[in-house]
């Protein structure tokens, strides 16, 4: 990736990052934010109680399959609107 295809997706995130209303995925990214930026300790441990919860029963959900392929919830997504 060149300068410049950097610099514009920068700016490009920000922009989005700057529109956002959705509380869950600010948490998540002020999560990945907080686990990048320190080389002390485990990033599991920079995350709210919340954001671990869920990755658990995510977890769980993968073990006792109760899965769908991104096909599936692409397609899902898109019959929403």
């Amino acid at each position: 990736m060149s300068t410049a295809e950097f610099n514009l997706l920068r700016e490009e995130l920000s922009k989005w990052v700057g529109s956002l209303n959705d509380s869950n995925l600010l948490h998540l990214l002020n999560s990945i934010k907080l686990s990048r930026g320190s080389s002390n300790g485990d990033w599991w441990d920079s995350l709210s109680e919340q954001d671990k919860n869920n990755i658990k029963l995510g977890l769980k959900d993968l073990e006792e399959g109760n899965t769908i392929s991104s096909e599936i919830f692409w397609k899902e997504l898109g019959s929403n609107d």
